[in-house]
């Protein structure tokens, strides 16, 4: 099938639209520049260059598409604003078609808040974290839309290749400064590999699936502090990590320091039950050597 997927040069982006590329799908992926543009390309990725702020750059080709993937951020505007704009656009374009397009949603495991210690599942209430409080409202304009296959992924933090939030950890040591960590350590992140999290949209949008959330996490349980130690050892640091508190780190990571400091335990037993999958990776520390060279090496690609 043809695919279009917004923010394609972006780390879950390029990943999701090379997903669907090594499936046998036709895929087209937005991006700003021709710079991005030619990196896309030479993956075979057809590039469609603009931006979520202009539909018009992206619609044509998004109405030859039966599957929509929308999983762009843009920091530099108001964020939430700008991604129900996109799925507003998607959504109206999926329905122009005499067959439902499939409309997918990335949002994210912090929407839970902090679990407190229990494994929660797609079922039980939200309690977004204050920096995404405005995606459960664009989750349900996905998935209440008719007329279109609307899905909402949400992954837990990303690992593997070239860094995702992980990569903060590698940076420290390998500029010969410590390994900070936001908080005292003791909680756990609902973790993703990226190439999982990748097949995890492609079996969803390949299902036919409508109005279904999925979690999309591994099974790993590992403290902050856990993997902190990890990094040490793979990166060779022997200083002291520095435990910040998240009061003292919201002065330059406002509300991005209490997300880090979630406590989180998510299932993601639906996603094996309707859609087959399984993650194939099993927790960041299983690797850590790995993904510190991985990381390391995309530094000077």
């Amino acid at each position: 099938m043809k695919v279009f997927v917004t923010g394609a040069n972006g780390y879950i982006g390029f990943h999701v639209a090379s997903a669907f590329r090594r499936a046998g799908h036709e895929v087209w992926g937005l991006v700003r520049s021709e710079k991005k543009a030619h990196t896309i390309a030479m993956h075979e990725i057809r590039p469609v260059i603009g931006s979520m702020q202009h539909p018009d750059s992206y619609r044509q080709i998004a109405e030859q598409c039966a599957a929509l993937i929308h999983a762009a951020v843009d920091y530099q505007a108001d964020t939430f604003s700008l991604d129900r704009k996109t799925m507003e656009v998607l959504l109206t374009v999926g329905k122009r078609d005499s067959q439902p397009k499939t409309v997918v949603y990335t949002s994210g495991t912090w929407v839970y808040g902090d679990t407190r210690g229990k494994i929660v599942d797609e079922g039980v209430s939200l309690r977004p974290a204050p920096l995404v409080a405005g995606r459960p409202d664009i989750e349900r304009i996905v998935l209440s839309a008719s007329d279109v296959r609307g899905v909402v992924v949400r992954p837990g933090c990303v690992y593997g290749r070239q860094g995702g939030l992980t990569g903060m950890w590698f940076d420290g040591p390998d500029k010969g400064k410590p390994i900070q960590v936001i908080g005292d350590g003791n909680n756990r992140w609902a973790m993703v590999h990226i190439d999982d999290l990748a097949e995890g949209y492609l079996r969803a949008a390949e299902s036919g699936l409508s109005g279904e959330v999925f979690n999309l996490t591994d099974h790993s349980s590992a403290t902050l502090r856990e993997m902190a130690g990890a990094v040490a050892r793979a990166t060779g640091y022997t200083g002291q990590t520095q435990f910040v508190p998240d009061d003292e780190a919201s002065y330059t990571l406002d509300g991005f320091a209490e997300c880090l400091t979630l406590d989180q335990r998510v299932d993601s037993s639906k996603a094996t039950r309707l859609l087959g999958w399984q993650p194939k990776h099993h927790g960041f520390i299983d690797e850590v050597e790995t993904y510190f060279q991985s990381w390391k090496a995309a530094q000077y690609a």
